[in-house]
């Protein structure tokens, strides 16, 4: 590779040259971008003064100079050769590593060794130079850059290091990311592990050490914990994270993050800070932090970005301390537009009949973690108005919303859905939602709302719709009071979604689809598509999930079918004669449309697959 000058190669003319020639710009672009660039820095410049990020606070002296990179991604121009993408930083920076002959690498924090990253280059000059370890192998150091030309400083890399040092291409947001959080939380660990490596001997709640601690120790206060919790919550939301589990184990506590309904292991912490983390967030969570052998829950509010998130926090002992689960309740998740939800035409119209019916009951059924919460929520935001009143009760309240009247279960206060059913019936509701129907008396309280015209929404833990209709005659339900009250079922999954960024076509031939309880129209091989697995979906070939549905309108013939022998197979039968389809086919519309594989369509609807 020749030698090219770095303040070059980033200026605004060589990166127009070299995105004009790679076929992302056209040349009147290019033109249009150097006539303003004195205009646009000056821009760029102002709105930095402005909002100075946090990775800068204590080292203006080292905050990077705007370079034709941040000039060019600013404009969102399109793409020429793609209209309906833009010309963002990570494009360019692929577009300016090709050009060099160098790899480009699009970081992910979740591969990164915490120790690799921040032991072998110091904070202020990582920062500096925007330079951040990513990998040894074979006694070579991968280095990430958004400048690869900068020699001296991969020399220095080098020397230090004593490794041989090579350059690999990341775009500069990537690495200011990387070198914010994993040096923040690294020197708040550290900090933390050294302050309590000697305060205490933790061997778990089976073995007990006892020491008398002192009034100064205060752990979950330490300023070092605080910045490390406040990591962790910042990581997950970054990496769009549902659940977070901290567990203890004999010699560490591990760090676990649900992303698209899979767990990855992100950190390893010294056990010595793990009851500190774990004190902090019961503190937010206003849990009795000297309370160590009951589980507790409690929940946490917090903001993400401009909107507001909460989190739910579940304490439980296990063999070597406490484990501490949080699910993120993220508001752009759980109230939806219904028809980003996942429905089809056709079921999205069905369910839309039954929500804005005058009264009755509308079920939401599936496993835990099939998106019930969303459907729900999503289904309230859209109900509501000023002129409806909508109470809900719940156990716990997932996501407070002031538009409702929500109502916490508490047992030890007397406080059941059944009995505050009685007693909000006198709130003069309109649309009543009912967390779940997990016994008789709130069924039959439930049913009485409907009966005295409300709409009552609620959820039953039943693995298709037409099973909903026996699950409630097993409750004790008469079956008059059914068919007297229920609207409609919906039962539903999650699939998770093909990733967009590195989607590719695979044929697949009939036979192999028949087997795998895949009818398909044709005999001519089939086009599915799958992920091939990148960095963005780290590898899974996945990005995102989608709902699966199932809609059934419990019609007069399925009432006439609903006695106490009724059996679910024949009110199926019934429902699909009637036009329901069912989860199993509506997968299947989502395979062939491109939106999934066949692997989810098998895994979230393998009990229906014979339909």
């Amino acid at each position: 590779m020749a030698k090219i000058n770095g303040e070059q190669a980033l200026g605004v003319e060589q990166v127009c040259k070299v995105l004009v020639r790679r076929g992302l710009m056209l040349k009147g672009q290019a033109k249009e971008v150097l006539s303003r660039q004195a205009d646009l820095r000056k821009r760029l410049e102002k709105v930095r003064s402005m909002k100075r990020p946090s990775h800068f606070s204590s080292l203006k002296w080292a905050e990077p100079s705007i370079t034709g990179i941040d000039i060019i991604s600013s404009l969102n121009l399109e793409r020429c050769d793609n209209p309906d993408k833009t010309l963002d930083e990570e494009t360019i920076f692929q577009a300016l590593a090709a050009d060099w002959g160098i790899p480009y690498k699009k970081i992910d924090p979740l591969k990164l060794d915490l120790n690799l990253v921040t032991n072998i280059i110091p904070h202020t000059f990582a920062l500096k130079h925007l330079v951040v370890p990513v990998g040894i192998s074979e006694g070579c150091l991968t280095v990430a850059t958004p400048n690869p030309f900068n020699v001296e400083v991969l020399e220095d890399i080098a020397r230090v290091s004593q490794y041989k040092v090579k350059s690999v291409v990341s775009s500069k947001s990537d690495v200011l990311r990387i070198i914010d959080e994993f040096y923040g939380f690294k020197r708040s660990i550290a900090a933390a592990e050294h302050q309590f490596s000697t305060s205490s001997v933790d061997l778990g709640n089976l073995e007990q050490y006892v020491r008398l601690k002192s009034p100064e120790e205060l752990p979950s206060n330490d300023q070092h914990i605080v910045n490390a919790v406040n990591h962790l919550f910042s990581y997950a939301f970054d990496q769009r994270a549902s659940d977070v589990h901290i567990e203890p184990k004999r010699d560490a506590s591990i760090v676990r993050m649900r992303i698209d309904g899979v767990l990855h292991t992100v950190y390893k912490l010294p056990k010595t800070v793990h009851s500190a983390i774990v004190s902090r967030i019961k503190n937010l969570s206003r849990l009795d932090m000297a309370e160590k052998r009951r589980p507790q829950d409690g929940r946490i509010k917090t903001s993400r970005g401009d909107t507001e998130a909460e989190i739910r926090v579940s304490t439980v002992p296990v063999a070597f301390g406490e484990k501490v689960v949080m699910r993120i309740m993220d508001p752009e998740i759980l109230f939806q537009d219904l028809d980003q939800l996942g429905f089809t035409k056709e079921d999205l119209e069905r369910y839309q009949r039954f929500i804005h019916m005058p009264h009755g009951i509308v079920l939401v059924c599936g496993p835990t973690g099939s998106g019930k919460s969303t459907t729900l929520y999503s289904t309230l935001r859209h109900l509501s108005s000023p002129e409806v009143n909508i109470t809900t009760i719940e156990d716990p309240i997932e996501m407070v919303y002031e538009e409702f009247n929500q109502i916490a279960v508490q047992p030890a206060v007397g406080i059941t859905f059944g009995t505050i059913l009685r007693n909000i019936l006198r709130q003069d509701p309109d649309i009543i939602m009912v967390g779940e129907m997990r016994d008789r008396e709130t069924a039959e309280n439930a049913i009485q709302a409907a009966l005295t015209g409300h709409l009552v929404l609620s959820t039953l833990h039943t693995n298709d719709a037409a099973s909903s209709v026996t699950r409630l005659l097993d409750l004790g339900v008469p079956a008059f009071l059914i068919q007297a009250t229920l609207v409609g079922v919906v039962a539903q999954r999650l699939a998770r979604t093909i990733c967009p960024h590195c989607k590719e076509p695979v044929e697949m031939d009939v036979d192999t689809l028949a087997r795998l309880g895949i009818r398909a129209e044709t005999q001519k091989p089939v086009t599915l598509y799958r992920g091939r697995g990148c960095v963005r979906c780290r590898g899974t070939g996945y990005h995102g999930r989608t709902g699966i549905f199932e809609v059934l309108s419990y019609s007069e013939q399925l009432k006439k079918l609903t006695t106490p022998q009724a059996r679910p197979q024949d009110l199926k039968a019934q429902a699909i004669k009637e036009g329901m389809v069912t989860l199993h086919e509506n997968a299947v519309k989502k395979l062939l449309e491109g939106k999934t594989t066949y692997e989810e369509v098998l895994r979230v609807t393998w009990d229906d697959s014979g339909s």
